[in-house]
This record gives C-alpha cells, structure tokens and sequence, in this order.
C-alpha cells in the first residue's frame, strides 16, 4: 500500500486535492469533528480537565475555541486528549483499507506529530496567500485568533515543501488539480 501525506498551510485546499484522488482519505479535521459530536469518552475526558469550558454533549466547536484562546495549557491538554483518539482512527482506517493501492492521508499536522512513515510519500499543495484569505474569509465561523495559534504549532512551509517528493499549485480549479494529481500518479506507477 502506498501512503500519500497531504502537506499545506491551512486553507490552501488540502482535503479539496485529498478527495480528488479518488483513493481512500483519511481526513483527520473531519475525525476530530466527529469525536466531539459522537464519542462520550471524548467528552466525558474534556470535562474533566476542562470544566469550566467543556458543558454539553455534543461538545460544541465554539466551547473548544474558548478554552484553545483563554490559555495554552488548555490548547496542549486538548490535543493530548484528542490525538490519542485520532491515531486509533487512523490505525483502523488503514487495517479497513489494508488491501488498497494508494490511501491519503490529510492530517494538519501529519509531520509535526510523528505520524508519517520514511516510506510515505509527501505531496505539498501550494496556494497564493491572497487565494488562501479569501478561502479563509468564505468558512463559517473562521476565527483568526484560533488560525494564529494552530501556526504557531506547525512548521514552516518552507520546511515541508523541503520534505515534500511532489508540489501541487493549487489554482483551485479542478482541470489544474485533476492534471496535477495525473501527472503524480503517473510517476508513482
């Protein structure tokens, strides 16, 4: 099985290019809404730690983001609590999708915790920043203070583009993208 990881900044249209390859995707920002809206162990752990945030089941987004701004501690408590139950997700994804060719992996923060293999291969979407603000500025509820805060825990793009094998420059626009990922998997056969 091949790993492709999904390397970009935040909002340059990483799980758009994931989707598009038409392999199984695992998509770490969708697993951890799914983990507030459904997993009770989740919760009742939040709660715990962080009573005076975390309230009702479904944890709702706007009780994490107020605990994530009022202090770091709570923003290292929550990823602790969160990415243990990720990597099980990610381990079960890819026992379900063990006979497959090719899995994508778009994980935010694939690199900076570990979770990548020396045998992946590392895919870099690039995008104008004046591309990504305007992406950025259409999401719902977009809170900027929170976007500073996940840069900060990220490494440099410059240092991923380095690792990466590929570079996709997103136009966002699907005839570029489609050609791109082609022309990738092309290589990989």
């Amino acid at each position: 099985m091949i790993r492709i990881g999904i390397l970009g900044d935040i909002g340059s249209g990483k799980s758009f290019i994931a989707k598009k390859f038409g392999y199984p995707v695992f998509n770490a920002d969708e697993e951890v809404g799914n983990l507030y809206k459904k997993n009770k162990k989740v919760f009742f752990r939040l709660k715990k730690i962080l009573p005076k945030y975390i309230k009702t089941f479904p944890i709702k987004k706007k009780e994490i983001t107020t605990a994530i701004l009022s202090n770091e501690i709570n923003f290292k408590k929550i990823v602790n609590i969160v990415h243990l139950e990720i990597r099980k997700k990610l381990n079960i994804f890819l026992k379900v999708n063990k006979n497959k060719k090719i899995v994508i992996l778009d994980i935010p923060l694939l690199l900076e915790n570990k979770i990548n293999k020396k045998n992946d291969i590392l895919i870099f979407v690039q995008a104008k920043r004046v591309d990504i603000q305007k992406k950025l500025k259409k999401r719902k509820n977009f809170n900027f203070k929170l976007f500073n805060k996940f840069k900060k825990i990220q490494l440099t793009l410059a240092y991923k583009r380095k690792k990466s094998h590929f570079i996709i420059k997103n136009d966002f626009s699907k005839k570029t993208v489609k050609r791109n990922i082609r022309n990738i998997l092309k290589n990989l056969k």
